[in-house]
This record gives C-alpha cells, sequence and structure tokens, in this order.
C-alpha cells in the first residue's frame, strides 16, 4: 500500500484558477508535529513558566542589600553655655547576615521549584505529540473510510448496472433494482461522512498549531505503518523512571521537604550588623552594633506544620500515581494486545474468507443460480470486515502511542 496523502481543503464558495492556487506542501507526521511544537500556545506558555521559575532560582540566590541610613539637623543652645549650636549629622549603615541554614533552604526550595516547572513542560509537550499523532493517524483512517466508500460505491454501480440490464430483459424483478440503488445510496452517505470527519481532524490538527499551518498541504502517511516491536517489562520500567508526570511529582516532593527546611530554618533569625556615626559641633560618636530578632513568642510552629503536611500530601501524591501509573500501563497494553490480535485476525483470515464468498456469489449471480441479494449482502460482509480492519488498525496506532506516551518516548531530544 502507497504512501496515503490527505489534502487539507480550503474553505472557498469557488474554486480559484489553477494558477492562482498556492502549491501544495507535503508534510509527513514528523514534519506536521514540529510546525505544531514551534507554535502551539499551550507548550509556549508552558515555556514561559519554566523561564519564571528559572528566574525565581536567581532570586532566591541574591544577597540582602546593605541599608544607608543619613540624618541631619540643628543643634540649638538654650542656657547659656551648655553646648555649642550648630549643625547635627547622623550617618548609618547596616547589613544583614541571613542564616545560612534558611538561604540554603530557600535556595533549594526555588532549584526544586524550576525542575518541576522543566517536568511540567515535558509533560504538556509529551502529551501534545501524543495527541498530534493520534490527530494525523485520525484523519488517515477517515481517509481510508472514505477510499474504501468510494470502492464500495463503485462496485455497486457495477452490479446496478448488470441488474439493471437483467430488469430490462426481464430476467430480474425490478425490486432488485430498488435494492441496489438504495446500497448506493447508502454507501455514498458513508463516504461523505467520512469525508467530512476527516476534515474535522485536519481542522483539529491546525487548532493545535495555532492555525499556522499552510494553506494547502497534504499529510502523507499510512495507517498500517509498522513499529518496533514493544515490550512490556520495557515500557512499565521506562514509564516509572521518565514519565514526566511522575518526574514532576518527584520535584513537587522535593520542594516541599525544601520549604519545611525553610520553615524550620526560620525558627532561627539571621543576624543585622550595624555602624553609626553622629556629629555634631563639639563632639563625634561612632557605634557599632549587632541586631539580633529572638524567637521567644513566635516559633513559627504553625508554618513548620504547614510545611509538614504539604511534604505528607506530596508525598502521598507520588505514592498514589506510581500505583496508578503501574495500572495505566497494564490497561493501554491489553488494549494494544487486543487490537494487535484483532488486526492479524482480520488481515490474515476474515478479508480473504470474505472476498472468497463475494466471488462465490458474483459467480453463481451471474448463472442464475443466485439473486442480488446474495451478491449484496456478500459485499455487506466484505465491507464490514475491510471496516473492522481499517479500524483495528487505527486502534493499533492508538494504542502504541498512549504507551509511548505513558513511557515518556515523547520528550525533546535532549532528555531522552
Amino acid at each position: 500500500m502507497g504512501m496515503m496523502p490527505v489534502t487539507l481543503p480550503v474553505a472557498a464558495q469557488s474554486d480559484p484558477p489553477a494558477a492562482s492556487r498556492p502549491p501544495v506542501t507535503m508534510l509527513t507526521i514528523d514534519q506536521l508535529t514540529k510546525i505544531i511544537l514551534d507554535n502551539n500556545t499551550e507548550l509556549i506558555a508552558a515555556q514561559r513558566q519554566r523561564e519564571a521559575a528559572q528566574a525565581s532560582v536567581t532570586s532566591a540566590r541574591a544577597f540582602p542589600n546593605p541599608r544607608l541610613d543619613v540624618a541631619s539637623g540643628d543643634n540649638t543652645q538654650r542656657p547659656a553655655g551648655t553646648a555649642l549650636p550648630g549643625r547635627v549629622e547622623v550617618r548609618g549603615v547596616s547589613q544583614l547576615i541571613e542564616n545560612p541554614f534558611l538561604r540554603s533552604a530557600r535556595i533549594d526550595s526555588a532549584a526544586a521549584g524550576s525542575v518541576a516547572a522543566g517536568h511540567e513542560l515535558d509533560a504538556v509537550r509529551n502529551g501534545l505529540v501524543a495527541e498530534v499523532r493520534l490527530r494525523a493517524f485520525e484523519a488517515l483512517l477517515r481517509v481510508e473510510e472514505e477510499a474504501a466508500a468510494r470502492e464500495s460505491v463503485r462496485l455497486l454501480e457495477q452490479v446496478r448496472d448488470r441488474v439493471r440490464l437483467r430488469v430490462e430483459t426481464g430476467e430480474a424483478p425490478r425490486f432488485e433494482l430498488i435494492k441496489a440503488d438504495a446500497e448506493i445510496i447508502s454507501a455514498r452517505q458513508r463516504q461523505v461522512s467520512a469525508s467530512i470527519k476527516s476534515e474535522q481532524a485536519l481542522i483539529a490538527l491546525n487548532r493545535l498549531a495555532a492555525g499556522r499551518l499552510p494553506e494547502s498541504w497534504m499529510l502523507l502517511g499510512r495507517l498500517a505503518d509498522e513499529s518496533a516491536t514493544l515490550s512490556l517489562e520495557a515500557i512499565q520500567q521506562q514509564a516509572i523512571a521518565r514519565n514526566p508526570e511522575l518526574l514532576s511529582l518527584r520535584a513537587q516532593l522535593g520542594r516541599a521537604e525544601a520549604n519545611l527546611s525553610l520553615a524550620r530554618a526560620g525558627r532561627l533569625p539571621g543576624v543585622e550588623l550595624r555602624y553609626a556615626e553622629t556629629r555634631d559641633p563639639e563632639i563625634r560618636q561612632s557605634l557599632t552594633g549587632v541586631n539580633i530578632q529572638i524567637p521567644l513568642f513566635d516559633q513559627r510552629q504553625g508554618p513548620v506544620a504547614e510545611a509538614v503536611a504539604e511534604q505528607q500530601r506530596a508525598k502521598t501524591r507520588l505514592d498514589g500515581a506510581l500505583l496508578e501509573m503501574r495500572q495505566r500501563v497494564l490497561l493501554a497494553w491489553k488494549s494494544y494486545e487486543m487490537a494487535r490480535a484483532s488486526v492479524e485476525a482480520l488481515s490474515l483470515g476474515a478479508i480473504r474468507e470474505a472476498e472468497s464468498a463475494l466471488q462465490v456469489a458474483e459467480a453463481a449471480y451471474r448463472f442464475g443460480e443466485r439473486g442480488i441479494l446474495e451478491v449484496l449482502d456478500a459485499q455487506r460482509v466484505l465491507r464490514s470486515v475491510r471496516a473492522d480492519l481499517i479500524q483495528a488498525r487505527f486502534e493499533l496506532q492508538s494504542a502504541r502511542i498512549s504507551l509511548d506516551r505513558l513511557a515518556g518516548r515523547f520528550l525533546a531530544p535532549d532528555n531522552n
């Protein structure tokens, strides 16, 4: 089977002249995925969120700025001889020396948040690539359904021509011609329905690309494209080790633990060093001091308790997600096995039997041994089997995409 083209329809009241039509762009699924990754607004928003989280690490590493105090006034003499009148100036500077444990915990919390934002970006990209591939194969599914319906219409029209000839010669009743026309109408409706669904799938792909796909393009691919053989054990190991959702939860647990350390370190305050100098017309004073806040009344029991609860919550979410991930992989694997078994059974056995049955029915009809109803029934069976095979191939691709998504195989190349 050759490459299956899918053309994005251009909305217009009438077809433009051939000379003014834009050139058709041929896109593979990988090329289509790259365009969508470059333009998808949700992915761009996740990238901006990661950049903000990275900036928070820089903020957490910043040292507190020194504080400069300047004051000026007048010294006024009241009783005679008690003081010399003149200007009075006060200059001072202070610098906070942070608690090193508090500073380290704050940096660790910001770094863990940055890592979590990176994994959330990976999760968005992983899910987006999976959705693009699923939509692309859905478009190929609708195209193959439309092609199958078109072939059914062609075969039914041939049967109708033979039936019309026999009806006109009096060899068959008119009822057989009415039945053949009804089958053609039904096949044409299926063809139109498949065409509309194909356009919907293409519109969904253009929506993911924020409308940046070419005006006229064709999707190249096959619904029956083969991929490497999957292993349940390998997928389970990759899902536990590389799934971005689990990695994000692990980073969130690390951030919760850093916040707990931050709350506990906040019990011990930093030290503020101060130096001040006072000048008046008679004397000059220099003062050096240390300010320390004593944790007498507020021992930060509330923030510590909140951080402990958040840390336990993050741990519970991670443990639950690990258990759920194993079940999700197992369910997707069962779907993959069922779809693969259906494809093998339909492609190797059912299709051949249905084609043989149709050939026998058509031969018997030509020799007058059977009526048109037997031929139409045989065509209906063959059409149904082909439709089941097309659907089974799509479900196989869908199951593979689900497994690849769970295993984190759609991450950026530098993350693999």
